[in-house]
């Protein structure tokens, strides 16, 4: 449970009786908060009611002022473990008759006046007294996969509407029995008001089915029996897509090479890497390195996949993250994988049920239709989805979870912005192109609020685009919100940004245009309370790409910002990239292009001629690229990092050709680090790389000519892949912390920044981001990183909407 509540305390004698209206805002609805105020309320020996309404909680007490002001107490500090409390109002109230209960009284819908933002709780993995009751052969829930009770199970997954009670959620179409009325009645049940709470006898049922790919030899269970036999058809290396809490997924056994390698042409995805379900963390130290930190984190009750060092002595399919060190683990989430894994002593695959780039399937019909080609059997159940929700990603990196993508467990939980938002107007902002998500932000309670959707994908794919059409009608929909302002980002040709121009021109709404890199540096300095109208903060942002504000392609920026404003102050030594988009399909164009802009091509033949590089890069269409480059024909200059990592894992060999996912090259490259040379070898023999100045615009940028030379001559003395990784890890978080102490004095000579912030995608490499938060520390800096928001482009939407909002504040 998390606490940040605002009090507001009424002044009066707390030896006589009183009257209060309590209003709760935060996280209280669907976790067990208002049967956790009657058992307070009884405790303190309190008279009055509590009830739930579109802001909130809702309380009317009555008893003496003394047990009023203790009762308001323990509310704050015993709420229910999925509550979180954001303010608590306290105002005078008619007082009750001496005679009066303490009662639990039906939602109520107040009125919709735009002054506040619902909170919907974050679906929950199963908790451990539900788990206990489906392994109970004694228990009336004994192997129910629908087991839930006000710690755990669906919300966002099956809400439909506030507030939030059965009728308004996907659990309408199950009328209860006598047995389940029974808890749902009872405030000293921990079922009391689970909305979905559900058993054998009356709730949703889950069988299995064969797909038309499937054999006939196997007899299909009885429902009681769908997951286990599902397990076991795993475990003979079948393909199973399975309904989860918000979508299907597919799974095969993760150590099965044939079954991973059929089930990644089948969904055509030829090197992504596949998230693995293990059935407890025993079995996931048998293939992992678990430190204590991802123990937390795989247990949470967001039940994230968390990527965790992979162990050398037990090995999944070579197929399942190839090029890579590392695995996506998570722990089953729903009783329904529990009863899968129950035999299970090694990890499954368990990845998105769909073809590659397309939303998730959500339906039964859907997903026989669309995965048909793909699973043998389905596990398919009649308790509907109400939006795709997808699984959330985390890493423990320099001490702290990081969120990668943030999704099913985490959205829609809203987020208290810093000081100054208080009367800040309504804005949704809709994010970017690729790993999208949007936002809602808006004042309440006297602060600001914002709210970030489930990830939403790539924008690039027709279906994934009309998902995310219809997602942010559904979040309008549900936390009531009116914007007044749509902000996008400045790229031109963005579906997002193009949506958003068209919505707003159609409603006669203000637009907002945000700089990517700004609303990165945003992202950062909202999560981490810097207040509107705070000093500038020092940002480093580095990423693929970004529309800068001069209508160059950035992605390698040193910002001097705010919340309103930011001034480039340093980059990267801008670079072609020949191809364009086709540079990010075929890292070796970023190394020719590098390497013909810092030596060009007669100097690289001269000094290093005999390399394998010199003569791959020799056998492709050289004159027809010099050509784009001399006539600037579909070769756009870049500053991006993220193209400096494409070109240099490609030099030494890495994901050369092709890559088949974005940033692939950089994280096989990463994986490859040899960390005795990243830790123990001199910072002498990391690679070097200049600081100079953009002749044109004077700007200081980070120059890799040096690096390049240093790079060339390890590769013709054979100089293994990793110790080269590691050179340019370690070479490149010296050069960003050097062009950090140059601009931090040289932006403001009479008060030094103090404050830095790093974010963009490229920082989502561990090795790097460690090793500049590491050098930067002596310095003596605050140094802000992102960590329950994405670094990569799912937490633009939030800082373009704290930009749109501070800018509109300002205006007024």
């Amino acid at each position: 449970m998390q606490f940040v509540a605002a009090l507001t305390t009424p002044i009066v004698d707390n030896t006589e009786e009183g009257a209060e209206r309590i209003r709760v805002r935060g996280i209280v609805q669907g976790v067990g908060f208002r049967p956790a105020i009657w058992r307070l309320a009884q405790r303190h020996g309190l008279r009055g009611t509590v009830w739930n309404d579109a802001q909130g909680v809702d309380i009317h007490v009555c008893g003496q002022q003394a047990a009023i002001d203790a009762f308001v107490l323990a509310l704050t500090r015993e709420a229910p473990p999925l509550a979180r409390i954001d303010h608590v109002e306290r105002a005078a109230a008619a007082r009750l008759p001496p005679d009066a209960t303490f009662r639990i009284t039906s939602s109520r819908d107040s009125p919709a006046d735009g002054a506040h933002l619902i909170n919907v709780a974050p679906d929950a993995a199963v908790c451990a007294e539900c788990l206990k009751e489906v392994f109970d052969p004694f228990a009336r829930r004994f192997r129910y996969p629908f087991t839930n009770c006000t710690h755990c199970g669906p919300r966002l997954s099956i809400i439909e509407t506030v507030p939030y009670d059965r009728g308004s959620t996907t659990m309408r179409h199950f009328a209860m029995c006598a047995a389940c009325s029974a808890e749902y009645d009872n405030p000293e049940d921990r079922r009391f008001h689970a909305q979905p709470i559900a058993c054998p006898a009356c709730g949703p049922r889950a069988w299995l089915e064969r797909g038309q790919c499937a054999t006939r030899d196997v007899a299909l269970p009885a429902e009681r029996d769908a997951a286990a036999v599902s397990g076991a058809l795993l475990q003979r290396g079948h393909i199973v897509a399975v309904k989860g809490l918000g979508g299907f997924q597919l799974a095969c056994d993760a150590c099965d090479e044939r079954a991973v390698e059929q089930l990644r042409q089948r969904k055509r995805r030829p090197g992504k890497p596949f998230a693995l379900m293990v059935r407890d963390l025993e079995v996931a130290r048998r293939f992992a390195t678990v430190h204590a930190a991802d123990e937390v984190l795989l247990s949470d009750p967001s039940g994230p996949i968390v990527i965790v060092d992979a162990a050398t002595r037990r090995r999944v399919a070579s197929g399942v993250a190839p090029g890579l060190a590392t695995l996506g683990l998570m722990l089953p989430n729903t009783p329904l994988h529990h009863l899968m894994l129950q035999g299970m002593d090694r990890p499954i695959v368990l990845t998105s049920g769909n073809l590659s780039d397309e939303p998730l399937c959500i339906t039964n019909d859907d997903a026989r239709a669309r995965l048909g080609c793909i699973a043998e059997y389905f596990l398919l159940h009649d308790r509907g989805i109400a939006r795709r929700v997808d699984d959330s990603v985390q890493r423990v990196v320099a001490g702290r979870p990081r969120m990668l993508r943030r999704a099913r467990g985490h959205a829609p939980a809203s987020l208290t912005l810093p000081a100054g938002f208080a009367s800040a107007p309504p804005v949704l902002a809709l994010g970017g192109e690729l790993k999208n998500s949007f936002c809602l932000l808006q004042a309440s309670s006297g602060q600001g609020t914002a709210i970030i959707s489930h990830h939403m994908g790539d924008l690039e794919n027709a279906l994934t685009y009309a998902d995310y059409r219809l997602s942010i009608n559904q979040y309008l929909h549900l936390f009531r919100h009116t914007p007044r302002i749509i902000a996008v980002d400045l790229h031109p040709e963005y579906l997002s940004g193009k949506l958003g121009r068209d919505v707003a021109d159609q409603l006669g709404l203000e637009l907002a245009q945000v700089q990517h890199h700004h609303a990165h540096a945003a992202a950062c300095m909202a999560e981490h309370g810097v207040a509107l109208g705070e000093s500038p903060v020092l940002a480093v942002v580095l990423d693929g790409l970004g529309y800068g504000a001069d209508g160059a392609l950035w992605g390698g920026e040193f910002l001097l910002a705010d919340y309103r404003v930011c001034e480039r102050r340093g980059t990267f030594r801008p670079v072609a990239m020949p191809g364009g988009a086709q540079a990010m399909r075929e890292p070796w164009r970023n190394s020719y292009a590098h390497l013909a802009a810092g030596m060009g091509w007669t100097r690289f033949t001269q000094s290093h001629g005999q390399l394998e590089l010199h003569r791959f890069l020799d056998s492709k269409p050289r004159r027809l690229l010099d050509g784009m480059i001399a006539g600037n024909v579909n070769c756009p200059l870049t500053s991006s990092c993220g193209r400096l990592f494409d070109a240099v894992a490609a030099a030494a060999g890495v994901c050369r050709d092709r890559a088949v996912y974005e940033g692939q090259a950089a994280i096989e490259f990463e994986a490859l680090v040899d960390l005795n040379t990243l830790h123990n070898e001199n910072d002498t023999r990391a690679y070097p790389f200049a600081i100079g100045l953009i002749a044109i615009s004077g700007l200081p940028c980070i120059d890799p000519l040096p690096m390049w030379q240093a790079l060339l001559d390890d590769l013709a003395h054979a100089t293994a892949v990793s110790v080269i990784a590691a050179r340019f890890h370690k070479g490149l978080s010296i050069a960003i912390v050097q062009m950090v102490e140059k601009l931090r004095h040289e932006t403001r000579r009479n008060d030094p920044v103090t404050t830095i912030a790093l974010s963009g995608g490229v920082f989502q490499n561990r090795v790097l981001l460690e090793q500049v938060v590491m050098r930067l520390k002596p310095l003596g800096l605050r140094v802000l990183t992102p960590s329950q928001i994405p670094s990569n482009d799912g937490g633009l939407a939030l800082g373009q909407a704290v930009i749109a909002a501070a800018q509109c504040i300002a205006a007024y």
